[in-house]
């Protein structure tokens, strides 16, 4: 409590220098400036402060240090009860924070995500999928008519779409079914292309999704189908693959775009990890605009003799890319307004834990914004702590 008044007097007075006992508060643009180096998290308080100090807070979001998309980690235990934890990165501000949910899941089974903003759970009695920023609200629904135990699953405008992934003999491995979140029901629709019949499963299919239709994609043959929930047709096959050592690649959306990420070479032998930038109506327009530093590459294959695959995730102006088999080190692709690319490492800061518990990791971006972290803590669901070091210090 003491702390927290001292850190209350010291935003009141604007961080101001105390000389013969006389006060001199930062106001204006200087103020602005100052802001502009805090971290999010810590500008939550301030703005509260006072009017001037929430203009001066937004004021500087705006025009000094904009928000950037948060890269989430999300990990669950391979031990009952299957307890999940999220820990959130913040470039913007260039720190790690633990998000902590007041209300744990119920009945969980496992979490995933489709390279989307969107976590689900399927089991045999229920469908549970999230999609806000923070993950802090979730949707239970009754599960699609067809089991499914390795299904795609994305968010298309108001439409969930739920396709392959069937597990039994008697039902078509193909099959889709839509949820409509406004009328909070399930369609079938046009089942998935035949050729796709051997690779109908989240594990061999990259997706990615837009307001309007889903993409998915063979990794390893890069075959590429799009579907409108709308009309529910689906239509390709599109060649989104101009060099042919590309042996692995996965897409995502980047604004009006789609991006794709490919390994190029052998698994064993891995020549370079390009970044395209595809547009179109059949994405035949393709730009590349990035390839991996060789030393990030030899980071992202780290002690394995070959790198197989690559997971990404992605909003924004930020793409992440890793390697499941050793997620501790993350490539970031930070593409400006000119599609050009500015790579680092980050270390993965969720990783840490798993040595002691064989944790699922699953990774998803999102737009936080002040708003978004005043939600979540005003309404009780969800507060955050500083990763510092390794050691959690509570705001």
């Amino acid at each position: 409590m003491a702390k927290e008044q001292k850190l209350r007097k010291g935003l009141e007075n604007g961080f101001g220098e105390e000389e013969d006992g006389v006060v001199t508060e930062i106001r204006g643009d200087i103020l602005e400036s100052i802001l502009c180096h805090v971290p999010l998290i810590h500008l939550l308080s301030a703005s509260h402060v006072s009017k001037s100090w929430n203009h001066a807070v937004y004021s500087s979001l705006r025009h000094f240090n904009k928000p950037k998309p948060w890269l989430i980690v999300h990990s669950q235990s391979s031990r009952p009860p299957y307890p999940t934890t999220a820990l959130a990165y913040d470039p913007r501000s260039n720190l790690w924070l633990r998000l902590t949910q007041t209300k744990p899941l119920e009945d969980v089974s496992t979490l995933r995500s489709s390279n989307s903003a969107l976590l689900y759970m399927l089991s045999l009695s229920k469908f549970s999928f999230s999609f806000d920023p923070l993950h802090l609200t979730w949707n239970h629904v009754d599960p699609p008519l067809v089991w499914r135990i390795d299904p795609i699953v994305a968010l298309v405008g108001r439409h969930v779409v739920v396709a392959g992934g069937a597990c039994d003999f008697e039902d078509d491995p193909l099959s889709v079914e839509i949820y409509n979140l406004d009328s909070r029901r399930w369609s079938t629709c046009e089942s998935m292309p035949a050729i796709l019949k051997d690779s109908a499963a989240s594990t061999w299919l990259s997706v990615a999704a837009d307001t309007k239709q889903l993409f998915a994609m063979d990794q390893v043959s890069g075959i590429t189908y799009s579907f409108d929930p709308d009309s529910k047709i689906w239509s390709g096959p599109f060649d989104l693959r101009q060099d042919q050592n590309i042996y692995f690649s996965v897409i995502g959306i980047f604004g009006d775009s789609m991006i794709m990420v490919g390994l190029i070479g052998t698994s064993e032998n891995v020549k370079d990890v390009k970044v395209w930038e595809l547009k179109g109506e059949s994405l035949e327009l393709r730009l590349e605009i990035g390839v991996m530093p060789a030393e990030l590459v030899k980071k992202l294959k780290g002690e394995q003799a070959s790198l197989n695959s690559v997971r990404i995730s992605l909003m924004g102006e930020f793409l992440y890319i890793y390697n499941p088999g050793e997620p501790e080190e993350l490539a970031v692709c930070e593409i400006d307004g000119k599609g050009v690319c500015r790579w680092r490492s980050l270390k993965n800061a969720a990783a840490s834990d798993r040595s002691k518990v064989a944790d699922r990791m699953v990774l998803t971006c999102a737009e936080v914004g002040l708003a978004d972290l005043g939600k979540a803590v005003g309404s009780g669901k969800g507060s955050f702590s500083v990763v510092d070091n390794g050691n959690f210090q509570q705001f």
